[in-house]
């Protein structure tokens, strides 16, 4: 396990469990990822190709978020760490790095995808968030909502609507208590999104140019799984505008470009 601290950032991840974000503690001590520890022995027996085991932190999701692949295939691989800072997976067709450093108050990933020009992907940093049912998404009003009702249920006939932030289809979901709803949502073009629980704020940035980029949010407030629900809260900054890069339209995935590299950068600030 690899640990870092940048300047009012602590944070550690776990290089042979796909590069996943175990923590991140932000300037006053406070612990933003969640983890669900009885997860872990399942977690650490995963081989490629395994449905995804939820332990929480940030997982790593790539080529898609979901459909063919559960959760893509680089967050149940091994990255290898590099001298340089980086950490590399390759993927059966693409090489994917990251490499984590401080700016400031905040933590930047970087990204560098490197694959044959026209690659199809889906990215997504998969943030299971440590908040009380107080908390609250803030994300600017009336902006272009995608949201897909109890996808798993309807699955491969999706239930797909759209709106406008914080109502897309009749009722707010900024609000994260505990109502008995599961959906997933995406704030299609949106490069910032942040969490407010109390006086804590939690703010995640991304910037990809020439790509799609979203907001993607799992907003599970006690309706998965069904057999026994429990709450649970990720934002999960995209290149995407989909979760499934099969089922994505025309200009709703990341491309490739001729050169046969795409890089972006994440950046994650917390506030006290």
């Amino acid at each position: 396990m690899a640990t870092q601290k940048p300047t009012g950032m602590t944070w550690q991840i776990e290089p042979a469990l796909g590069g996943r974000w175990r923590s991140m503690r932000g300037p006053g001590g406070r612990e933003w990822l969640a983890e669900h520890p009885a997860m872990r022995p399942a977690r650490v027996a995963v081989t490629p190709g395994d449905g995804f085991v939820d332990l929480g932190g940030l997982e790593e999701c790539f080529p898609t978020l979901a459909g063919a692949l559960d959760h893509g295939d680089a967050w149940d691989r091994p990255w290898t760490e590099g001298a340089d800072g980086w950490l590399t997976l390759a993927g059966d067709d693409y090489q994917l790095s990251r490499r984590l450093a401080s700016a400031g108050d905040a933590v930047v990933a970087d990204y560098r995808l490197v694959a044959h020009p026209g690659f199809r992907f889906v990215w997504a940093g998969h943030a299971t968030i440590e908040v009380s049912e107080a908390a609250q998404l803030v994300a600017p009003d009336g902006h272009r909502t995608r949201l897909w009702v109890e996808h798993w249920r309807t699955w491969p006939d999706l239930d797909v609507r759209e709106g406008l932030w914080p109502a897309p289809a009749g009722a707010r979901l900024d609000e994260l208590g505990r109502d008995g709803t599961a959906n997933f949502l995406m704030l299609l073009g949106l490069a910032a999104i942040k969490v407010r629980d109390g006086r804590d704020e939690f703010r995640f940035t991304i910037d990809a140019p020439g790509q799609p980029i979203a907001m993607g949010v799992w907003r599970n407030l006690g309706a998965w799984p069904p057999e026994a629900p429990y709450r649970s809260v990720a934002i999960e900054p995209a290149i995407g505008w989909h979760f499934d890069r099969d089922q994505a339209g025309p200009g709703e995935v990341g491309i490739v470009p001729a050169g046969g590299e795409v890089t972006w950068r994440l950046t994650i600030s917390a506030t006290t």
